[in-house]
């Protein structure tokens, strides 16, 4: 069955068996065996572990179980006995389709609530809305909805090379696809544009989407694209990005995990490659 986004659970149902996501920074509470099968804790396996605490929110409803937001909680809180904190990325990358979903919904809720605790017009500690997903304050009425903040990312082709660049922030071997906000007023084929043309300097062209992926860190949605070198050399910016370079499909360097938009990009152009040959 399908995750499906639902504000309350079932008339009736009984809430010990649903599914429990808590989260300790980019961290959850679950448990993963060898073969890489996730398990994700239930109100029964963590009554004890949840007394005292705010009611977790109910998220919506996966295999048939409601699913539950706890709050988020200190790094360094000890898990329950037989759970363990597992980072969230390592679980996007074998988790199936449905619980992936579970997790992206869950991830952004928390993020939109820690933003809304007091109202951005007034300054009141706000509450949250009963007969939809919102977040209300009780004294001048304003409403906060959860929002996503937009995000594009491209895989760029020059011949039979792709452009992966190494952001400043990431570990010194990594390299991955050019990204970045959109600008107000921006389409998103002007915003694939204009990164490229920040970050690397070069003009790109033939820009087309691909695919969108929800990537709650904290709660972008992220749009994919390929396009096509135009012209340019590459000048990297030396603030974002460190380097950059053509890549062929034979010497590849390392690029990010399973589970993300940018894998799925850079893997349709690996694969590209293998059906041509």
């Amino acid at each position: 069955m399908s995750f499906v986004h639902a504000l309350h659970p079932t008339a009736g149902a009984s809430g010990a068996d649903g599914h429990v996501f808590a989260f300790a920074q980019d961290r959850q509470l679950a448990r993963l065996d060898s073969d890489g099968t996730i398990h994700l804790p239930t109100r029964r396996d963590l009554a004890a572990w949840i007394e005292g605490r705010n009611e977790p929110l109910h998220v919506g409803h996966l295999d048939g179980r409601s699913c539950w937001l706890t709050d988020a909680v200190e790094p360094t809180t000890e898990p329950p006995a037989g759970w363990s904190w597992v980072e969230t990325r390592a679980l996007l990358q074998t988790a199936a389709a449905d619980d992936s979903q579970a997790i992206y919904c869950a991830r952004h809720l928390l993020h939109w609530r820690a933003q809304h605790r007091f109202c951005g017009r007034c300054g009141t500690a706000t509450v949250e809305a009963t007969d939809e997903r919102a977040i209300v304050c009780p004294s001048c009425n304003a409403r906060f909805f959860p929002s996503a903040s937009p995000a594009v990312i491209v895989a760029v082709t020059r011949g039979d090379t792709l452009l992966l660049a190494h952001n400043t922030h990431w570990r010194s071997s990594m390299f991955s696809l050019l990204a970045g906000f959109l600008d107000p007023g921006e389409t998103l084929e002007q915003a694939v544009a204009r990164e490229v043309r920040e970050e690397v300097g070069i003009e790109i062209g033939e820009i087309r989407y691909v695919t969108s992926q929800p990537w709650p860190f904290p709660n972008s949605l992220m749009a994919g694209f390929r396009a096509m070198h135009i012209s340019g050399e590459i000048q990297v910016d030396g603030k974002e990005i460190a380097e950059a370079a053509w890549f062929t499909r034979d010497a590849m360097p390392e690029i990010p995990r399973r589970g993300s938009v940018a894998r799925e990009l850079i893997d349709g152009w690996l694969r590209e490659g293998r059906s041509e040959s």
